[in-house]
């Protein structure tokens, strides 16, 4: 096998967790400054926030939370409102500066770029999260994968396949002609179980990077999983394999990725 074929033929991400320490430390304070505003009680703290991160999407988890502690389903008209104020209040945090992208990541999707792979953004938060990771915290955001599918995108979020299969439709025409199945080189990359059963669902190998709400995840959840590291490394950051094949040097590369497929 030629060291180009052995290669993904192209990497999807997940954002929250995987590109950026988004939940905890940015979401989950724009949610309470949401509730706040609003004049109502509720304020989550980390534990709740981390129970409630088994719903997949923003607007969904408020939405369970809601009929949760009031024993009602709330108004679309009452979700909108508050999902709205939510995202202004994350917009200005990421703003201040409080989102970097996590060690190794604009390192390895710069690498996927300079070797002509297509990349995407799958991920289950807004069109507008994301912008405003890309136009504060991740500049190179936008330039490094042109292909983004939000939850706008689709109609049900991850465990849900449905946004890794509109994103292998619209990668089609740029996914190498070669014989076999193209999802069989295709890699995600995500944080937690929901996106692991999402890209697994969707006939995706997937890797695993720890988040620090995901560090907590039961590991007997993750076994679908091709390999589960802490994250993909840098110099300052060497990766630590938690589950999978050694990675040589502490970095996560494209030719580990390759490997990693192999294995499936």
């Amino acid at each position: 096998m030629s060291k180009e074929s052995a290669l993904p033929r192209a990497l999807l991400w997940d954002v929250d967790g995987t590109i950026a320490e988004t939940e905890l430390e940015v979401h989950r304070p724009a949610f309470n400054r949401a509730f706040a505003d609003a004049g109502l009680p509720w304020r989550w703290d980390r534990p709740t926030y981390l129970r409630l991160l088994a719903v997949g999407g923003g607007r969904e988890r408020l939405a369970a939370y809601l009929e949760e502690v009031e024993g009602v389903a709330p108004s679309p008209r009452r979700l909108d409102a508050l999902q709205r104020a939510k995202q202004g209040h994350y917009a200005t945090l990421v703003a201040a500066g409080a989102l970097r992208p996590r060690p190794g990541v604009e390192r390895l999707m710069a690498e996927a770029s300079a070797a002509g792979i297509p990349q995407a953004v799958v991920t289950t938060s807004s069109r507008s999260a994301v912008e405003a990771l890309a136009r504060h915290g991740m500049p190179s955001l936008g330039r490094l994968v042109a292909l983004w599918i939000c939850g706008e995108d689709v109609v049900r979020k991850k465990p849900d396949p449905e946004a890794y299969q509109l994103a292998l439709s619209r990668l089609t025409t740029q996914l190498p002609d070669r014989q076999g199945d193209p999802r069989a080189r295709v890699l995600a990359i995500e944080d937690s179980t929901n996106g692991l059963q999402a890209a697994h669902a969707a006939g995706i190998g997937c890797l695993i990077t720890l988040s620090q709400p995901s560090s907590q995840e039961p590991r007997q959840g993750m076994g679908q999983a091709l390999a589960i590291c802490d994250g993909l490394g840098d110099d300052q950051h060497p990766t630590a394999v938690v589950q999978g094949p050694a990675c040589p040097g502490g970095l996560v590369t494209l030719s580990w990725l390759g490997q990693l497929l192999e294995r499936r």
